[in-house]
């Protein structure tokens, strides 16, 4: 059963963690280089939330296919291998 709503394209939807760590990088850096102290350290939490966030969704992502792949595979269940 597919869910109704609009989709993003799969190459879109894989690189969103590394866009996400991409502009928390240029955030970062462009914190740095910023002179006003106020501006600069919104742009450098907002950089260091960016970057966190992407490497989470990047991990979460890895886990939960990970987790998906062993539960498909029956042989898993059982906790012994058959190799």
């Amino acid at each position: 059963m597919e869910r109704p709503g609009r989709h993003l394209s799969r190459p879109l939807y894989e690189g969103l963690p590394w866009i996400y760590m991409a502009s928390g990088v240029l955030a970062l850096l462009g914190s740095y280089w910023l002179a006003h102290g106020g501006v600069s350290l919104i742009v450098g939490l907002l950089g260091l939330v960016a970057l966190v966030g992407g490497f989470v969704v990047l991990l979460r992502r890895r886990d939960y296919r990970e987790l998906r792949s062993r539960y498909a595979n029956p042989d898993s269940l059982s906790g012994e291998d058959k190799d």
